[in-house]
C-alpha cells in the first residue's frame, strides 16, 4: 500500500478502473486545487485484477495523468493526485479491510457493471451464477467475498466490528449505470446478507448506512499505448498509468449521506432530492443509443464509435429511436430532451476518443433489460408503436448470431449471458421467436405476440440495414 498526505476524511473506492479514475477522482482533485482537501481517495480492487494498473499507480504514489479531448479536438492533460492510497490485491482483501474499519472513512463507492449486481427481473438475486453462490459459500464461512456484495459484506463486517455506533456510519456510493442503483445495491446486500445468515450484520448495515442513487456520465474508452506517447510528448513525463476521455463530464447524487460528505457541490456535482430524471435520460438516450452505435457498427464492419455515428444511416437509427419512441415517454422532463439528444450524438462523433465497439458492445444481456425494455413495456402499454426502439434488440440479435457462427472481430464479454442459451436462441428453427422467449431478456414481455411481432419486422428492417451499409459487402 502506499501512502502519502494526511487527511481528515477517506472515501474508499473498489476498483481503480479508467472510469474512477477519470471521473469521481477529477472532482475530488479539484476539490483539493480549491484547498478543500478534508476528504482524499482510497482505492483497491476486490479481484486479483489490474495488477499492472496497480503497480504504476503505487510507483507514482497513486498519481497519474489524465488527457481529455473535446469534440471540437481540444486537448488538455491534467495530472491527478486525489488518490493517496493504493491498495495492493490479496485474496483476503486485508488492505481494504483495514481502511475501511477506520472511522476516518467515510464514503465506500464502487464501480461495478449492470451484470455485476447479479439482479433478475424480479429484483432477486440470481442465483444460478456460480461466482455469486461460491462468494455466498465463501462469506458465510467468515472468508473474504470478491463479488460486490461478498466484498462489502467482508467490509463491513470489519466495520461494525471496529467502530463504535457513534463513529460507524458509512454511505455506500454507486458510481454506475444501474437504474435506481443504490436502491437495487442496497436490496441486493440485503439479500446478500440473509443468505449468509447473518442478521447482526443485517441490523447494523440498515441502522449505519445509506445508499444514495446517482447518475455519472464520462466516456473513458481503455487507455492503449498511445495516450502514454501523447502524454509524454504533451507533458515530458513517462506515467504508464495514464489515461484518456472526454471533455464532458457530470455527475448526479441523491443527497443522502450518512456520515458526512466532500463539498461535491464546489466542483460542479448536482446534488439532488431525486435523480430518477437524469437517470432515466443517461440511460435510455446515451447507454441505449451507445450499445446501438456499437452493435450496428460492428454488424456493418467498423471498429470505432465514432465511425458509425458520422455513418449517416447508423446515425439515423439511434436519431429515430430517441426522437420518436423514447422522447415521448420522458416527456414532461425538466431536462431539454432533444438538446441532450444532439449532444450525446456530438460526443459520440468525437474520433480522438477511439472509442472501440467492443467495449461498448458488451453485456447485452444485461442492457436490453436495463436500457431498452422499459421504453418498450412503456410504449406498448400506450398502445403507441415501437418500431423504432425495436430495431435495437433486433441489431444485438444479428449481432448475437454473428458471435454464434464465430464471425465476430473480437471477443464478446457478457456477464449475464448463459453462452449455452445463446447459441440455443441462434441455433433455433425460429431464432426470433427463441430471442423474444428469453426471461432475461424480456421478463414479463417474454413470448408475448405485440412483441414477437414488432421484432420480426424490426428484424427485417436490421437485416436491409445491413445488407445495403456493410463495409465488408462493398
Amino acid at each position: 500500500m502506499t501512502t502519502t498526505d494526511t487527511h481528515t476524511h477517506w472515501m474508499l473506492h473498489l476498483g481503480l478502473g479508467s472510469f474512477h479514475r477519470a471521473h469521481q477522482a477529477v472532482y475530488l482533485n479539484e476539490l483539493h486545487a480549491l484547498g478543500d482537501t478534508r476528504w482524499a481517495l482510497a482505492g483497491g480492487n476486490i479481484r486479483p485484477d489490474m495488477a499492472q494498473t496497480i503497480a504504476d499507480l503505487q510507483a507514482q504514489d497513486g498519481a497519474y495523468t489524465l488527457e481529455t479531448v473535446s469534440p471540437q479536438g481540444v486537448y488538455e492533460y491534467n495530472r491527478i493526485t486525489a488518490i493517496k492510497k493504493v491498495v495492493t490485491y490479496d485474496d483476503a482483501l486485508t488492505g481494504l479491510v483495514a481502511i475501511a474499519k477506520d472511522a476516518s472513512t467515510r464514503i465506500i463507492s464502487f464501480t461495478v457493471t449492470e451484470a455485476g449486481y447479479y439482479l433478475d427481473a424480479n429484483e432477486q438475486l440470481d442465483l444460478s451464477f456460480a461466482d455469486l453462490t461460491a462468494d455466498i459459500t465463501r462469506v458465510k464461512a467468515g472468508l473474504a467475498g470478491h463479488t460486490i456484495y461478498g466484498a462489502l459484506c467482508t467490509l463491513l463486517r470489519a466495520r461494525m466490528n471496529a467502530c463504535s455506533a457513534a463513529d460507524a456510519g458509512i454511505t455506500l456510493l454507486n458510481c454506475d449505470n444501474l437504474r435506481h442503483n443504490g436502491d437495487r445495491a442496497r436490496s441486493g446486500l440485503l439479500q446478500f446478507i440473509t443468505l449468509i445468515d447473518d442478521t447482526a450484520l443485517a441490523t447494523w448495515v440498515q441502522q449505519h448506512t445509506t445508499c444514495p442513487n446517482a447518475m455519472v456520465d464520462r466516456i473513458t474508452p481503455r487507455p492503449t499505448p498511445t495516450v502514454a506517447e501523447r502524454v509524454k510528448a504533451a507533458t515530458g513525463r513517462d506515467d504508464p498509468a495514464s489515461l484518456m476521455g472526454e471533455s464532458f463530464i457530470q455527475w448526479v447524487i441523491e443527497d443522502n449521506f450518512a456520515n458526512g460528505r466532500p463539498a461535491f457541490e464546489r466542483v460542479g456535482v448536482e446534488m439532488v432530492t431525486d435523480v430518477a430524471a437524469y437517470e432515466e435520460a443517461k440511460i435510455r438516450l446515451l447507454n441505449a443509443t451507445h450499445s446501438c452505435i456499437a452493435w450496428a457498427g460492428t454488424l456493418l464492419g467498423m471498429t470505432y464509435i465514432h465511425e458509425g455515428t458520422l455513418h449517416a444511416p447508423t446515425r439515423q437509427l439511434a436519431y429515430d429511436y430517441v426522437t420518436n419512441d423514447v422522447i415521448p415517454v420522458l416527456t414532461p422532463c425538466p431536462i431539454d430532451l432533444a438538446r441532450y439528444r444532439d449532444v450525446v450524438l456530438d460526443r459520440f462523433s468525437n474520433p480522438a476518443i477511439a472509442d472501440t465497439n467492443q467495449r461498448v458492445a458488451m453485456d447485452g444481456f444485461s442492457k436490453i433489460p436495463g436500457f431498452i425494455a422499459p421504453t418498450i413495456r412503456e410504449r406498448l402499454t400506450r398502445g403507441e408503436s415501437v418500431a423504432d426502439v425495436m430495431v435495437l434488440p433486433a441489431l444485438f440479435l444479428a449481432y448475437l448470431q454473428r458471435w454464434h457462427r464465430g464471425e465476430l472481430p473480437y471477443t464478446y464479454q457478457d456477464q449475464a449471458m448463459n453462452p449455452a442459451t445463446a447459441h440455443a436462441i441462434c441455433s433455433s428453427a425460429d431464432p426470433i421467436a427463441a430471442f423474444v422467449a428469453d426471461d432475461v431478456l424480456w421478463g414479463d414481455l417474454a413470448g408475448s405476440a405485440a412483441l414477437t411481432q414488432a421484432m420480426t419486422t424490426a428484424y427485417a428492417k436490421v437485416q436491409a440495414f445491413v445488407s445495403a451499409n456493410s463495409l465488408q459487402a462493398a
